[in-house]
């Protein structure tokens, strides 16, 4: 994949907009299994988080990226478990300002999760 397709480019700017085109060029099968199991999904969040804070984002551009992957999840997939039915509820009802404040505690507790599943 070239990196116009990233959504952190080389030099570490962010660009958001690629969220859709990154997620919707997931292979379907490790798409499944990160969302198919809550703790996976975590995991998952968890070692990208890791990832982007070695090579310098800070906790609010991890936030706009979540957002960003969370309004995709809401309208394109199908919660796949409670927990996930639980956020894509809340991401429904909650304003934009509510939504930006979730994305910062999915990002926290994606941090402070010790799963290694994925």
């Amino acid at each position: 994949m070239s990196e116009f397709n990233h959504v952190v480019q080389k030099d570490g700017e962010v660009n958001t907009g690629r969220v859709d085109d990154a997620i919707m060029n997931m292979d379907e099968g490790q798409k499944e299994r990160i969302l198919s199991d809550f703790e996976t999904f975590k995991s998952y969040l968890h070692k990208r988080i890791d990832m982007a804070g070695n090579i310098g984002l800070g906790e609010e551009q991890l936030a706009k990226i979540a957002q960003r992957v969370g309004d995709y999840l809401a309208e394109h997939e199908q919660p796949r478990n409670s927990e996930e039915k639980l956020l894509q509820e809340l991401w429904k009802v909650g304003q934009p300002e509510e939504r930006h404040a979730l994305s910062h505690m999915l990002v926290r507790m994606a941090q402070s999760s010790n799963t290694s599943t994925q």
